[in-house]
């Protein structure tokens, strides 16, 4: 029998590879304009407006404390929760991987580490690393209620 394979967008976070499950991924789109929301975190970049669809833009980098370069590549990844559609800013969207669950490693404990639960596991590929995340679980509470809120038509 075969083993299961499960598909992941990889992409950058300053030099630091990620992946998450492709089946989140809704599209990936070039960076937009957005429109910024007054007293929200510094990691919530404001709304946009996606095909009469409202959506709320969140730097993976700044919430994940990762150094943010705007540059060419920068795009956002259009994930779809059941709660809400959220865009998460990265660096560069590289490939989709197709991944052996017998591939990916378990996370190593990190004592004193800020929490890091969600990371799912880690792959090398390449003689790199790259760490499959989570992003509901990247995301607090607080963001998921702005995202929900802000996810609805547009007028």
């Amino acid at each position: 029998m075969s083993e299961l394979v499960n598909s992941y967008l990889r992409f950058s976070l300053h030099n630091e590879c990620f992946a998450m499950p492709l089946l989140l991924v809704k599209e990936v789109i070039a960076y937009p304009e957005i429109t910024a929301i007054p007293n929200t975190p510094k990691h919530f970049l404001g709304i946009m407006n996606l095909r009469g669809q409202i959506i709320s833009i969140i730097d993976l980098r700044d919430k994940l404390h990762i150094k943010n370069d705007f540059n060419p590549e920068t795009t956002v990844i259009i994930c779809d929760f059941k709660a809400c559609t959220i865009g998460i800013v990265v660096d560069s969207v590289d490939s989709v991987l197709n991944l052996k669950q017998s591939e990916i490693k378990d996370k190593p404990e990190i004592p004193g580490a800020v929490s890091s639960e969600y990371i799912n596991g880690i792959v090398n590929l390449d003689q790199r690393l790259i760490l499959l995340i989570d992003v509901m679980k990247a995301l607090d509470l607080k963001d998921k209620e702005i995202a929900a809120m802000n996810t609805r038509k547009a007028s």
